[in-house]
């Protein structure tokens, strides 16, 4: 048994340990319980190592290391070293996410030897809701997409993802892992549209997805249509749908910069409970 602070990547056999500091926190960490929850811990089916911090042999802190390097429940300590970590392998990742607090100690301390960083987004409030919409009725046009639509949503993704992050999910791999990725929540009927003469007027996902709660994403309506309320009644509508079908809480994300989003996301209901954080290269 560990009797000491130490850190270590998890096995499968971690994996009850694990669900158990993941879901202490199920609405910060939907995003890595939906993954640990369909691949466990086995870093190839994962796509990354976790790492975990252990005090007096139980497990407290967790981070993931993949495309994002993402710090779960981390103490100060755990940060510690989940840096020391990170710089003696090196940068894999293409962006560090997660709670504020973590994440922005865990940039201070990888900055001398990561940076610069591309971006620095560093604070974006964590938005949750549990209800459906009591002051905004939903759009009735707002409908999941269908597989056979994967031609007319795959513009307004790109375009929505270019616009967020900066730099296009074609690049690289000329977009198959970001083709495969809009395919799964097409194909899970987690991806919602209002389509309308066969262009993407407003869309979203549901990225991520446990028992507990559930996660927005992709939230774009087509420059065309701004400004005339479509983001708020299309957003009524994957919140009626999310808390009919996905689970019992639906989260967003969303840039402290972009006040008409809060403001949009507050008048359909949702509050602000915390903050994220996030460091692109």
């Amino acid at each position: 048994m560990l009797t000491q602070t130490t850190t270590r990547v998890l096995e499968p056999a971690d994996l009850g340990a694990a669900l158990a500091v993941l879901e202490s926190a199920p609405v910060e960490n939907a995003f890595v319980t939906a993954r640990v929850r369909v691949a466990g811990l086995d870093p190839w089916r994962l796509g990354g190592e976790m790492w975990g911090w252990y005090t007096e042999g139980r497990l407290t802190s967790l981070c993931y290391s993949g495309a994002n390097l993402v710090p779960i429940c981390a103490t100060p300590e755990a940060v510690r070293a989940f840096a020391e970590r990170a710089r003696r392998i090196g940068r894999r990742c293409s962006s560090i996410v997660g709670p504020a607090g973590p994440t922005a100690e865990l940039w201070r301390l990888l900055e001398p030897s990561w940076g610069p960083a591309r971006d620095v987004r560093a604070r974006q409030p964590l938005m949750v809701a549990e209800e459906p919409s009591a002051t905004v009725a939903p759009d009735p046009l707002v409908r999941r997409v269908r597989k056979d639509e994967m031609d007319v949503i795959m513009p307004a993704c790109v375009a929505m993802f270019t616009e967020e992050v900066g730099v296009s999910p074609l690049a690289g791999d000329g977009g198959l892992l970001y083709q495969a990725r809009v395919a799964e929540l097409v194909g899970a009927g987690r991806s919602f549209a209002r389509i309308d003469d066969g262009k993407v007027v407003f869309k979203a996902e549901i990225g991520a997805a446990t028992r507990q709660a559930c996660q927005i994403q992709g939230v774009w309506v087509a420059p065309e249509h701004r400004g005339r309320g479509l983001s708020e009644t299309g957003m009524a509508a994957v919140l009626q749908y999310a808390l009919a079908d996905v689970a019992p809480v639906v989260s967003l994300y969303v840039n402290d910069y972009n006040a008409p989003a809060r403001a949009a996301y507050r008048r359909v209901g949702f509050r602000e409970t915390g903050a994220f954080m996030s460091v692109l290269f």
